[in-house]
């Protein structure tokens, strides 16, 4: 026998009748003796039903394992709240990616240089910044507009018609690639109430980026915020 591992013995089973011309099942419960013969047949109590609804309900574990690491807490999180709605604070590093935009805008999809980012999501809401480094960001680094369209003033990102679902029992790894992926597979349009992210042409700067793959994101653009990472903790 496999060691550790536990010998299950039966306690009881639940047998469901039907009968024609009749909705409702009819359930009996029965006791297990130490043959594990049923035994002791009598109606599903409400105190039965009750403790097998619990142990059927897999709500509270599934809970648990919310925002859960997989493994060793990844380098690039730097604060988790895994309580209620959930958040997480989490930086990448300047990077070239794929964005999509709307036909509306008149700029071809293509590959662009950005600067490294900060992060925050809950289940329903994402909130970006820029940073004008590479290093890890500490509590008084701070927080740059971050150089996209579809931002209001405070960072908050409006995600249009994207369907945001983050699963209930998503590890802090599927929640932080979730996150990335409506956010860039999503389609830029327009500065919202007229703010601009930048201290230049946002849509000139993409094209100037786009056309030059080795060119690395100009940080001297990046409008400033009164904003700390601290202020996100």
């Amino acid at each position: 026998m496999t060691p550790n591992v536990p010998l299950y013995q039966p306690k009881a089973a639940l047998v469901v009748f039907t009968a024609s011309g009749f909705t409702s099942p009819y359930i009996e419960y029965y006791d297990m003796d130490e043959s594990g013969s049923p035994v002791n047949p009598h109606p599903l109590t409400v105190r039965e039903a009750q403790s097998l609804a619990k142990a059927l309900d897999t709500r509270e574990q599934s809970g648990k394992a919310f925002l859960r690491p997989e493994g060793v807490l990844p380098a690039n999180v730097l604060h988790l709240n895994p309580s209620d709605n959930g958040s997480v604070v989490w930086y990448t590093k300047p990077q070239r990616q794929k964005l999509y935009f709307a036909d509306s805008l008149g700029l071809d999809n293509g590959k662009v240089s950005l600067p490294a980012l900060v992060w925050k999501a809950n289940r329903k809401q994402l909130q970006i910044f820029a940073l004008n480094s590479k290093t890890k960001p500490i509590a008084e680094t701070p927080l740059f507009h971050a150089p996209f369209f579809n931002l209001y003033q405070k960072g908050n990102v409006c995600m249009g018609n994207v369907d945001v679902s983050i699963k209930s029992a998503a590890t802090l790894e599927e929640f932080i690639a979730a996150w990335q992926g409506y956010f860039f597979g999503s389609y830029f349009s327009h500065h919202i109430n007229e703010h601009n992210p930048v201290g230049v042409n946002l849509f000139n700067l993409y094209k100037e980026l786009m056309a030059d793959a080795k060119k690395p994101f100009p940080t001297d653009t990046l409008r400033t915020t009164p904003l700390t990472l601290k202020n996100l903790l």
